[in-house]
């Protein structure tokens, strides 16, 4: 009776439900235990006890009605809640802008500083893929926009309560043409601890397979180490048999930051082999690092494919990279010409601009016009081959699409293309979604294109 009674929504209905079923089975079961057990003297007493009988089953139908109510209310209760933090924990990316507050900020080496971010609202934020970039913004003075950049994420938390970015001061590159970092010296020189900054959630594609077996090799220079220290932290708090290979290369001990987080992390993961090459290691560093010279080719040829031949009985291994333009550019090539496959090596390169001397690449089949529907911002607009990249476009006509490498790197500005097709100035470093164009290094390659700006 109860699981029926708990169906009805009406308290007062039902009550009056359980009393009235109640007072129908007592009555009853009274009448046929009087008629069947009673001498007719003493029908008048059985009479009176049928009739107490009936008004406590009233009574305790009454009751039973009422918890039968409370119960219902308090399953659905938790089931409500249940199914509330179920879909919180299934959708816990937030969208857009988000304020973090700067809990710590710390200087890790001459350049490189690193700043702890927790949500301002106090609310739970969501775990990323080690390897990821958080995109801030920042009221920058002088500058007549925000501006918005993507850092790595240089930290791995086993519960995912802060954020951390480790941010190196830029100067002015001697090969790209491009100012000093504008907001890497604001980062440095005007935020610090208790400052809000807008964070949208991690993204990027470029991030490790915790969980897969295979060898690993993280290879960095500079500032590159960042997100690496986030995939070995996560590998050895998931994956801890999993071997993997940390090779970082710094001018010495000064600008070398985190050494001793990582050496920590390899001290609790006997699978985790560092590698530490200075370029111009100074006599306090003795003991410190393995090698002078760069992490290049011969250090990989002449030692570590030997060991993860050894120790797997295959050179098989994947192969993560992050570091300046130069660097990189030498780092592939060595891979290469030590015949591992392109599809085994993953990289993400720090430092934009164009280098200097070096011919555009222009779009031979984009439009010499187009019609360029905004449909977010609610402008259409015409575009002609002479307002260069969609996003230098729709800047000059007061829409501010978010962006950062401006190279088709770090798929800050990637939006979804609704109609229509672009053409690329240059193949893009990261492929962005499915449906989806970079603005930064793209023309429109048909006559209207509809963008979700």
């Amino acid at each position: 009776m109860t699981n029926s009674l708990s169906k009805i929504n009406d308290p007062w209905l039902r009550i009056v439900t359980g009393a009235s079923a109640s007072f129908a089975m007592v009555t009853i079961i009274s009448a046929v235990t009087i008629g069947l057990t009673t001498p007719k003297n003493k029908s008048v007493s059985a009479n009176k006890m049928a009739i107490y009988a009936s008004l406590l089953a009233i009574a305790g139908g009454a009751v039973v009605g009422f918890v039968a109510g409370d119960a219902s209310f308090k399953t659905d209760s938790v089931t409500e809640k249940s199914e509330t933090t179920s879909g919180k924990e299934e959708s816990d990316t937030w969208k857009g802008w988000r304020n973090f507050v700067v809990k710590r900020k710390i200087k890790e080496s001459q350049e490189i500083t690193s700043f702890y971010l927790q949500p301002q609202d106090g609310e739970p934020i969501t775990d990323f893929k080690p390897g990821q970039f958080l995109t801030i913004k920042l009221d920058v003075p002088q500058q007549e926009r925000p501006v918005i950049r993507t850092y790595s994420l240089s930290d791995y938390p086993q519960s995912t309560d802060y954020y951390r970015l480790s941010i190196k001061r830029e100067g002015s590159p001697k090969d790209l043409d491009v100012p000093p970092g504008v907001a890497s010296n604001f980062m440095h020189d005007r935020i610090s601890e208790g400052s809000i900054i807008p964070c949208k959630p991690p993204n990027g594609k470029f991030f490790i397979d915790v969980a897969t077996s295979n060898p690993a090799v993280l290879i960095s220079n500079g500032v590159g180490i960042t997100p690496m220290i986030s995939m070995a932290k996560a590998c050895s708090h998931k994956n801890p048999n999993r071997h993997i290979w940390f090779l970082h290369g710094a001018r010495n001990g000064d600008y070398h930051a985190c050494r001793e987080e990582v050496n920590a992390i390899a001290n609790d993961a006997p699978n985790l082999h560092i590698n530490y090459s200075y370029s111009r290691p100074q006599p306090e560093d003795e003991g410190k690092y393995h090698r002078q010279g760069y992490v290049d080719r011969q250090l990989l040829e002449k030692s570590v494919i030997p060991e993860i031949n050894q120790i797997h009985g295959s050179s098989d291994a994947e192969y993560y990279l992050c570091g300046s333009p130069k660097f990189m550019d030498s780092i592939r090539s060595g891979l290469n010409e030590l015949g591992v496959p392109e599809d085994k090596v993953f990289f993400e390169s720090f430092g934009g601009g164009k280098t200097k001397g070096k011919a555009e690449s222009t779009a031979q089949s984009a439009a010499d016009t187009a019609e360029i529907v905004f449909a977010r911002s609610g402008k259409t607009l015409n575009w002609t081959k002479d307002d260069g990249t969609i996003l230098e476009f729709a800047e000059a006509n007061n829409i501010d699409p978010p962006y950062s490498c401006r190279q088709g790197v770090c798929l800050t500005c990637m939006c979804e293309l609704q109609e229509g097709e672009v053409e690329y100035t240059e193949p893009p470093t990261n492929e962005p979604d499915q449906g989806s164009v970079l603005i930064c290094i793209s023309k429109p390659k048909t006559s209207k294109l509809v963008l979700d700006l």
